[in-house]
């Protein structure tokens, strides 16, 4: 579904079309017809209502499980029906929401929404519910200011809170460091690599010693982690300048983050395998690769039954990553306006942006969080996470949490996102050649761009 090759097109849009399909069962909460749609759009259903929440991801995706049992547990009048409709965000998820968000029916009640689609979600003041009808503008003092109006429209409209932000560190199988006589203590790991060089001679040391397993996944996962630390040295841009113009020819970032994805691939440090694909997952379980870059959300991707699972608890382990840090990742939660029980549905999204709910699930799924109260628990500063050897995952992403700084994300970035990663991932595979590659990630972001 993620792959490169006509297969992976194919599944793809497979992917869509099932999506597509389900519109009538994914669609916001029941058929009660709402009585005050001009009013603030509350609503005075008879019995319960069921509000649909959407979300994508892999592993332990938004790590709303215990969040959600819970509130099910405490609310008879509100329920929540929870969907996480796919691991795949630019590929499947937003092109699906945004028909549905357009056409006006399909979308839950409340929906995610990852950095690379805000752009565009703020363009689309229509697509969505004003939280402040609602009250919500009152939570402004819970967020980061940058990421606080990344949830306001361009009409001045609250429209979504923040999940979680994205703190980076590196994951690595210990076990594998060990059997290559490498440190394995999570401090040590770190002193190995304090640049990207380092980090590749690492690399061939590990892979002259075990030759089943490649040092790293593949292309896509680093060249994000360099491309947000090299964004942060350029003005916060990537594939857009904060006037919204495409400057990924122009941007040394990208540059910069793509000559790296080709080196690791050159060099045969990779596995070849691209990022939140069914491949991927199964390469953990495999043991096909020993590190891999990752933001605070990716613990629960490898933790989770669709990553490396519970047979590999204790034998992963986080070290800080080579460079310094980088801010990748985050989502948001908004209320379609689409949806027939908006009031209900802020007080669900109300909840789960809420300093008790992030810190479940931080402590569930590791995804740091963005209410700056949460950050601020004791629960999430002084956690350890059993799956990763007890790594103190609180000291190593809380202290960060308040110092990122976002990286400017155009309208269209979800779009040119994907468009240059399958690039990035076509060198990788031999799909693409490598002297071909920069000019046709150029061409095909352009085009994405439109």
């Amino acid at each position: 579904m993620f792959n490169n090759s006509r297969r992976g097109r194919l599944l793809a849009v497979a992917a869509v079309a099932a999506l597509a399909l389900g519109v009538t069962t994914a669609c916001g909460s029941d058929d009660k017809p709402a009585d005050n749609a001009a009013g603030g759009g509350s609503t005075a259903a008879a019995g319960p209502v069921t509000i649909t929440l959407q979300t994508f991801g892999g592993g332990k995706n938004f790590g709303y499980k215990e969040a959600v049992d819970k509130w099910n547990a405490e609310h008879k009048d509100i329920t929540i029906k929870y969907d996480n409709l796919t691991d795949q965000f630019e590929q499947v998820y937003w092109p699906q929401m945004i028909q549905w968000l357009q056409s006006g029916a399909g979308a839950g009640d409340v929906v995610g929404i990852d950095e690379g689609g805000m752009g565009l979600a703020k363009a689309h003041p229509e697509w969505w519910a004003d939280l402040g009808e609602f009250g919500l503008q009152n939570r402004k003092a819970d967020f980061a200011d940058w990421k606080w109006e990344n949830g306001v429209t361009a009409d001045g409209k609250l429209f979504g809170l923040g999940t979680d932000v994205g703190g980076m560190s590196l994951c690595y199988r210990r076990d594998l460091f060990e059997k290559a006589g490498l440190p394995a203590d999570r401090d040590e790991v770190s002193k190995l690599w304090p640049t990207w060089d380092d980090f590749v001679k690492v690399a061939h040391k590990f892979q002259d010693k075990i030759k089943d397993t490649k040092f790293v996944d593949g292309t896509n996962t680093l060249y994000n982690v360099v491309l947000v630390q090299e964004a942060a040295k350029n003005g916060n841009v990537s594939y857009f300048d904060k006037d919204n113009n495409l400057i990924v020819d122009k941007n040394p970032a990208v540059k910069s983050a793509y000559d790296f994805a080709q080196k690791i691939s050159q060099e045969g440090l990779t596995a070849k395998l691209r990022n939140f694909t069914p491949e991927w997952n199964t390469g953990m379980k495999k043991s096909q690769f020993a590190t891999l870059g990752c933001p605070s959300w990716m613990l629960g991707a490898v933790s989770g039954d669709g990553g490396a699972g519970p047979d590999f608890k204790g034998k992963w382990d986080v070290a800080a990553v080579p460079g310094g840090g980088g801010n990748w990742g985050g989502s948001w939660l908004a209320v379609p306006k689409q949806s027939k029980h908006p009031k209900e549905a802020a007080q669900v999204l109300d909840y789960l942006t809420g300093k008790d709910a992030e810190v479940s699930v931080f402590n569930f799924a590791g995804n740091m969080p963005s209410n700056v109260q949460a950050q601020q628990d004791p629960a999430v500063q002084g956690a350890k996470n059993e799956y990763f050897n007890d790594a103190p995952v609180g000291d190593i992403f809380a202290k960060s949490a308040s110092a990122l700084q976002p990286v400017f994300l155009g309208v269209k970035h979800a779009q040119v996102k994907n468009a240059v990663e399958s690039v990035v991932s076509a060198i990788d595979d031999g799909s693409v050649p490598y002297a071909n590659g920069w000019k046709k990630l150029v061409d095909d972001a352009v085009k994405a761009a439109g």
